[in-house]
């Protein structure tokens, strides 16, 4: 099932400490290991009506992942916009598309 890795991303966030004050909490990534597939067709047009723009599914050990939004593959920042638990597997399917406005230094 592994034949990659990718990063999933906690962005960075504000918050205000205990004296009121506000501090930036620094982006939290963790490499895990993944199986990179090109979406299908229904999952590209079903997305596309829906206002996405599908590119990959990544299928991951479900207990790895922690409800992040985000994700690095191959130096490319893309958001997860979709999950779906594979039934009697503990693998979950994360779809992604690609992080609009991120240059990527591209």
């Amino acid at each position: 099932m592994v034949d990659t890795t990718i990063k999933l991303v906690t962005p960075s966030e504000e918050y205000r400490d205990e004296n009121g004050i506000w501090q930036v909490r620094e982006p939290i990534e963790r490499e895990i290991f993944a199986q990179a597939n090109s979406v299908d067709r229904r999952e590209f047009f079903s997305g596309g009506t829906a206002g996405y723009r599908p590119e990959f599914q990544f299928v991951v050990f479900a207990a790895e992942y922690q409800g992040e939004e985000l994700c690095e593959y191959e130096g490319k920042q893309y958001s997860v916009y979709r999950t779906y638990h594979v039934p009697g597997t503990d693998y979950l399917e994360l779809y992604v598309q690609r992080k609009v406005g991120v240059s990527n230094g591209q």
